[in-house]
């Protein structure tokens, strides 16, 4: 968060002492960057709260709803630029390139690889979706920021109407970014399937006296999945062989993917039409 301030800061500074849109719309867009992490700190402790009443399966979806908050501000940053690159051009103003402008943009694109590139090995290595599409959010200001440097060298060649139309497209990286996020939440927030139904029926028909298994559904996020199904066994076993069985399914299961951390199992006798 501390390198992204100052990243941001050093942006909109430079940015409006040299009367560059593109930069300065960069500066935004790194700013966002600042307020995302905010947003993260919040929604990654309200997700690992414990669990209680109103909240039986958890807190995480939280860490899941607050990368839409990141969304937000993305929007909020392109609705900024857009504005800002009109009046531009209708107003044309030609930047002040100097090399402390050229030095600033350098820095700031090798500390945000380097961020970029830690968040998104830890969001993999912790399963966190606010890490990991906080390091897309830093991979679109790498590449507006590299596209803030061929608009100096367009300007020093007299393209002055370069520097706004940059700063346009940088809204297409931040857009496109915003896109990624909100496709990847709603897979969490509106339930789509986790896991393949195939690999968690494999594991249910290497346990001797299942005889089929099927109804299986998958849901919630990759470091907290949920699952239930059904599981089809001899219709004269015992109840407390049909529980033992239930029992080794749940284990079995979990032994594979570590991430389930719920399983409801449906006991259902095999008729003479299944078999």
């Amino acid at each position: 968060m501390l390198l992204n301030w100052s990243v941001a800061i050093a942006k909109l500074i430079v940015g409006k002492f040299i009367g560059s849109t593109s930069m300065f719309a960069d500066g935004i867009h790194s700013f966002s960057d600042s307020a995302s992490n905010i947003v993260g700190l919040v929604g990654v402790w309200l997700a690992y709260q414990p669990l209680d009443e109103d909240h039986p399966y958890g807190h995480k979806k939280y860490e899941t709803f607050a990368s839409l908050g990141i969304v937000l501000l993305l929007l909020l940053a392109c609705f900024n630029i857009i504005h800002t690159s009109i009046e531009r051009f209708r107003n044309p103003v030609a930047p002040q390139i100097s090399t402390l402008s050229v030095v600033i943009m350098l820095a700031t694109i090798a500390i945000n690889v380097i961020v970029m590139a830690y968040e998104r090995r830890q969001g993999i290595r912790l399963n966190s979706d606010i890490l990991v599409s906080d390091s897309m959010h830093t991979r679109s200001d790498i590449l507006t920021s590299i596209s803030v440097l061929f608009s100096f060298a367009a300007v020093k060649l007299g393209f002055i109407i370069l520097d706004p139309l940059v700063a346009l497209i940088i809204t297409i990286f931040i857009a496109k970014a915003a896109l990624e996020i909100i496709s990847d939440a709603s897979k969490v927030l509106c339930d789509a399937t986790i896991i393949d139904a195939k690999r968690i029926e494999g594991v249910c028909m290497r346990i001797p006296g299942i005889e089929k298994c099927h109804k299986i559904r998958t849901r919630g996020r990759q470091d907290d999945v949920h699952i239930d199904l059904h599981v089809l066994i001899n219709k004269n076993t015992k109840l407390e062989k049909a529980h033992n069985l239930s029992s080794i399914l749940e284990e079995e299961i979990k032994k594979e993917i570590p991430a389930i951390t719920d399983v409801v199992i449906h006991m259902e006798p095999l008729g003479d039409r299944d078999e």
